[in-house]
């Protein structure tokens, strides 16, 4: 068991500032996260993490400093014989070598978290508990891997149907990723275990989904809208016009006589909401006029001259 006073390279007599001071610098130094490839910096930076753990506690300082207890927190002497291992006793357990620990329910963990949250972007803190979560046989828990970013174009129609997405982790690995209702631009998916390696096991993969917008479905919350061309002998006479949908075509009644710009619904043909139902397809007729028909020119001409009335009249013009 070190001295934790030897593990943080301060003298005896430092202070708060002081062992807090060279904590920082140790855990800058040793964070798994910047030493991957090098294991042994992931156990000192547990060794330099339960050092503080007692030198940032008063009591539990007092006590090592007393020779109640060692390096590691627990009994050094129960029968009063010699002082802690590393403190100023020197000592070992009793006389002839005896040594017989008991379990301290006293003390407490120091709070740790405003100095990792400083160091590493609020990244967890690695626990000082253990064992028996009472003091006893106290060390820093080995932090995991970093997690991965990724950023995942989902086409239009698949985020509105949730069909399922294939993607290609770092290391090659491909998944079938099944996207959640209510899926839009900016939602994330955690996948557990899928970030990089780390002392105390993988972190996660973090996807954060970007929706790509269509050629002629554009999104309205949970509904979906289409401007939907139609011809002015559909527009005249009505009848039935096919209609695309995010899934399959659908039949549409235009009735005679309707106008540019009638909308029309879909029940239930939008995207998936998150309490199970789902948004409806917005349909917008827009009638087009062909260019350059001479005989719709002729007939319409001949037909003006005996139009009555001013669709624009509401409009003061």
């Amino acid at each position: 068991m070190a001295d934790p006073y030897q593990t943080l390279g301060v003298a005896r007599t430092a202070s708060e500032a002081d062992i807090k001071k060279a904590y920082r610098k140790l855990a800058k130094e040793l964070h798994p996260d910047r030493n991957k490839d090098n294991p042994k910096a992931a156990e000192r930076f547990s060794q330099a993490t339960s050092a503080y753990d007692l030198l940032s506690d008063k009591d539990k300082r007092a006590r090592f400093d007393r020779g109640e207890i060692d390096g590691d927190g627990n009994p050094a002497s129960p029968f009063g014989y010699g002082g802690a291992r590393g403190g100023p006793g020197g000592g070992g357990g009793g006389p002839g070598g005896f040594s017989s620990h008991q379990f301290d329910f006293g003390g407490g963990d120091a709070d740790m978290s405003g100095i990792f949250e400083g160091l590493f972007g609020g990244g967890t803190r690695p626990g000082a508990g253990g064992g028996f979560s009472s003091g006893f046989g106290r060390r820093g828990a080995a932090p995991k891997g970093a997690n991965t970013a990724y950023r995942l174009a989902v086409p239009f129609i698949d985020a509105a149907t949730l069909a399922p997405q294939r993607v290609t982790l770092a290391d090659g690995k491909t998944i079938d990723l099944k996207l959640p209702a209510g899926t839009e631009s900016g939602t994330q998916m955690r996948l557990t275990g899928k970030g990089e390696n780390g002392p105390g096991g993988a972190g996660d993969a973090i996807v954060t989904i970007d929706v790509q917008p269509h050629r002629f479905f554009t999104r309205d919350g949970d509904d979906v809208r289409l401007d939907l061309p139609i011809t002015l002998a559909e527009a005249v006479l009505g009848g039935q016009v096919k209609v695309p949908t995010v899934e399959r075509p659908v039949m549409l009644k235009v009735p005679a006589g309707t106008s540019s710009g009638r909308t029309f619904r879909l029940k239930g043909k939008g995207f998936h909401k998150k309490d199970g139902t789902r948004g409806d397809q917005l349909i917008t007729l827009m009638i087009t006029i062909p260019a350059d028909d001479a005989a719709l020119a002729a007939f319409v001409r001949d037909w003006n001259g005996a139009e009555t009335g001013n669709p624009r009249a509401d409009m003061g013009v």
